[in-house]
């Protein structure tokens, strides 16, 4: 099933981009690093045992959201200002993390409108959408996720950037529970599914780290 398809059966009318949060009714919006400052005090060097955090929790979530038999579609968003279109942009999501290389054959591509309409220019941009059928096995998720979580930061593994592109977002879709795990930056990560008992127990195990500012809207949402 192609992604279009997958997601007007399963998620009709979500848009793939960040804040799934507040387009879905069943999610869950997690907070990362638990209140420590990325730098450390009074300095301007990254406090690094944060980031160990976030990672540590961030693929906390994930293991417990995706299993070795899951089928999961690995979908990025590349922001790219059209006056850049001739010019080629690597999509390092898929030269550098994918162990399964014969997959890359399959990689698919579609040329959308820009996410962000409300922005000033956003005609100038559009939006390069890649997405790959595949199992947890077959990438190399835990550097995916370092990655996604270093995106503001001199920090590596990186996804990459440049003149006339934004840094991409990446999106886990689970194609068996139905599932879509988002992380927006180290601060936070968002999961939303077409069906609460789905995520419950991920509620539950990590509602430590479920956001304060949400969490009364998540709470009635699972109670």
């Amino acid at each position: 099933m192609e992604l279009k398809e997958y997601l007007n059966i399963n998620f009709p009318g979500l848009v793939l981009k960040p804040s799934l949060y507040y387009q879905w009714d069943i999610g869950i919006h997690f907070e990362l690093g638990n209140e420590i400052y990325q730098f450390k005090s009074g300095k301007d060097q990254l406090n690094l045992n944060r980031f160990e955090r976030v990672y540590s929790q961030a693929l906390s979530i994930f293991n417990d959201l995706f299993s070795l038999d899951d089928q999961i579609i690995l979908v990025t968003n590349v922001y790219q200002y059209k006056a850049y279109k001739n010019r080629r942009q690597r999509i390092k999501v898929y030269d550098r993390y994918i162990k399964n290389k014969d997959l890359k054959f399959h990689l698919k591509q579609e040329t959308l409108p820009y996410m962000f309409g409300e922005e000033e220019e956003a005609d100038e941009y559009s939006t390069s959408r890649f997405y790959l059928h595949c199992r947890k096995q077959d990438i190399r998720y835990a550097l995916l996720i370092k990655a996604a979580c270093n995106e503001d930061f001199p920090l590596k593994p990186k996804f990459g950037g440049g003149k006339g592109f934004y840094y991409p977002d990446l999106f886990f879709v689970n194609v068996t529970k139905d599932i879509i795990f988002f992380i927006y930056d180290d601060r936070g990560c968002e999961v939303i599914s077409s069906n609460k008992e789905a995520i419950r127990s991920t509620y539950e195990k990590y509602y430590n780290w479920v956001d304060e500012n949400y969490r009364e809207e998540i709470d009635q949402r699972f109670n």
